[in-house]
């Protein structure tokens, strides 16, 4: 038993925006915002969001996802806000209290906790919003050096040693970035974007970020495929836009976190990615894009590989009286070291009551044998899959938080050549959580 990692939730300990900078800029003349479209539907507020200040194009800023990316109109905006002086501030986050279990061969079990929590600080500069944005984990300590069970999860190392079946920690510093908007007419505007840790214009809505998947404390095993590039310690994006599209370039360190997850790494900006995103109506959010990440994954020997990342996806969302049913459908593509495999995720969480969520996802990834640990020949790549569903109960409110108790089984699916190694070609987890959110 890898054993006890923490106890309760423990994203509320920590001061979330140590590291705001001041920021001094002459008044200019702001260009005044256009009419704004029809606006979305209602979005999860304690307070009324006129105390931000004005988009440009009169966007929303629900539809703001990790980074630079887009989620639909239609999403919420679950956090505290409040007002200091000229700035407008808005902390949120996740946590959950979980006891996972895998069976088979490579079975394993752990108590821990998958947190996050962020805060950001928002002032009208020359014109545009300047975002401050500070986004912390505690997983390192609360989940442990090596992750906690996810059967199929791979990606990175440990101790020098490639992580199979586990999912690693997030870093104690997931985003160090700001955010600058600014419309140059009264249909186009640009987006300027960049910090010491941040993410990068490459894949989806990061999964921690995505309404689909915040049910589950138990990351995809898509992940890599999609998503991984959402903790960059060196990220510079830009981008211009429309109310419905946007096309965006980053150049980053590309390169994956050590298992030393306390600092801010540094490394050189010699990754590039570009994404392009459609949004044919408030429920719609479609992106495509590609990049080059140099160095990305280290190995136990040699040196590190590149990776060229391709990806596409397609967000859903609905609200129907304060309940949202959000759905994600998305494909990646790896090319490293003259090899390429895929991956593709559906997912989906619907809220049937204000206190009963239930939520899915199933994947279907090839992973090579060196990712997956087994003994097969090293160019070899296994289709695999995984199917989870769950549920939630929300119990209770009480400060800006909601707390909600729930749990999860999952069940893989494996080829022959993976059964001896495994234990069967089924393996099976179960999840079991206590959860905290910001409401």
């Amino acid at each position: 038993m890898r054993g006890l990692r923490g106890c309760g939730l423990c994203w509320s300990g920590c001061g979330v925006l140590g590291v705001l900078v001041l920021v001094r800029a002459a008044s200019a003349q702001s260009v005044p915002p256009p009419a704004p479209p029809t606006p979305p539907m209602q979005m999860t507020m304690p307070m009324s969001t006129s105390m931000m200040p004005a988009a440009p194009l009169g966007l929303d800023d629900a539809r703001n996802g990790s980074g630079t990316s887009w989620l639909p109109d239609d999403s919420p905006m679950r956090g505290v806000m409040r007002e200091a002086g000229p700035w407008s501030l808005m902390v949120h986050g996740d946590g959950f209290l979980q006891a996972v279990e895998t069976t088979g061969a490579r079975g394993d079990h752990e108590i821990g906790s998958v947190n996050w929590f962020m805060g950001m600080a928002e002032h009208a500069v020359a014109g545009g919003p300047l975002t401050l944005r500070g986004m912390m984990s505690l997983e390192p300590l609360t989940v442990g050096r090596c992750g906690y069970p996810d059967l199929l999860q791979t990606g990175e190392l440990c101790l020098g040693t490639p992580l199979h079946d586990a999912q690693h920690p997030h870093n104690l510093f997931m985003e160090v970035a700001a955010d600058y908007r600014h419309a140059m007419t009264s249909s186009l505007a640009f987006e300027v974007y960049g910090g010491p840790a941040g993410d990068p214009a490459l894949g989806p809505v990061a999964f921690p970020h995505r309404p689909s998947a915040m049910g589950s404390p138990v990351a995809p095993i898509s992940h890599h495929w999609l998503d991984s590039s959402h903790i960059s310690f060196g990220v510079v994006t830009g981008g211009v836009y429309g109310r419905r599209w946007k096309a965006e370039a980053s150049v980053f360190n590309g390169r994956e976190p050590d298992d030393r997850r306390y600092g801010l790494e540094r490394g050189r900006l010699d990754s590039y990615s570009g994404r392009l995103w459609w949004l044919p109506s408030s429920a719609w959010s479609l992106q495509v894009s590609a990049g080059h990440l140099k160095g990305a994954e280290a190995t136990s020997v040699g040196p590190r590989v590149d990776v060229t990342r391709m990806t596409a996806s397609a967000t859903y969302h609905r609200q129907t009286l304060g309940r949202l049913w959000a759905t994600t459908v998305a494909w990646g593509r790896n090319v490293e070291g003259g090899q390429g495999s895929s991956a593709l995720l559906a997912e989906t969480t619907a809220e049937t009551s204000t206190r009963d969520a239930w939520f899915a996802r199933v994947e279907v990834v090839g992973k090579t044998s060196t990712e997956l640990a087994v003994p097969l020949p090293p160019d070899g790549v296994s289709v695999v899959s995984k199917a989870e569903a769950g549920y939630t109960r929300w119990m209770k409110q009480a400060r800006g938080l909601t707390f909600g108790v729930g749990g999860s089984v999952g069940i893989a699916r494996l080829p022959a050549s993976l059964s001896a190694t495994y234990g069967g070609r089924a393996p099976g987890e179960v999840t079991v959580f206590l959860s905290v959110r910001t409401r």
